[in-house]
């Protein structure tokens, strides 16, 4: 893998860092709605080591049970979770108990969801869900996007549009959220 460096005398090829992946066993557990695992000490210091921060979100990327996935480490209650949601895992919620082998690495790559035109426009169209969503945090605001950016079908888009212009406005659940 390689990145191109421009210079003032033309463009030329480095080679990109590689990141250390790590491999381990474990079982899918819970906590409140959301099935994470906890990721081995050795590995997490790791991981810290490459990202250069052991604090706040940190990207990184790899695969449980072989299907790979782009994913944020995070400290939630004092300990570090990898969240496993239903794009890493088909119906996770309803797999709690069973043993996974998951691989994972810091991934340096940006990471940046375009909001997807019917979430645009319906914000624009939508003056207060738009104020109360431009007060949500970064991250909070990011689930969104990114909810709605992954879905397949422009009638799913559509349908949860509606339902998260909605949640902004205190009407509805959306993601598994009450409110905003």
């Amino acid at each position: 893998m390689h990145r191109k460096v421009n210079h003032n005398q033309g463009t030329s090829i480095l080679p990109m860092k590689k990141y250390k992946l790590h491999t381990f066993n474990t079982t899918l557990e819970i906590i409140g709605i959301n099935p994470y695992v906890a990721v081995p000490e050795a590995i997490l210091q790791s991981i810290f080591e490459d990202a250069g921060k052991d604090k706040g979100p940190i990207p990184i990327k790899g695969t449980v049970n072989d299907n790979p996935y782009l994913q944020t480490l995070v400290k939630y209650a004092g300990h570090w979770r990898l969240y496993i949601n239903t794009l890493m895992l088909k119906d996770s919620p309803k797999r709690i108990g069973e043993s996974l082998t998951i691989t994972v690495a810091f991934d340096p790559e940006e990471r940046k969801i375009d909001m997807h035109p019917v979430l645009a426009k319906a914000l624009t169209e939508n003056p207060d869900a738009a104020a109360i969503f431009e007060t949500l945090t970064p991250s909070r605001q990011k689930e969104i996007i990114r909810y709605i950016a992954n879905l397949k079908t422009e009638e799913k888009v559509k349908e949860n549009t509606a339902k998260a212009i909605n949640f902004l406005l205190g009407k509805d659940k959306f993601a598994g959220r009450a409110k905003p």
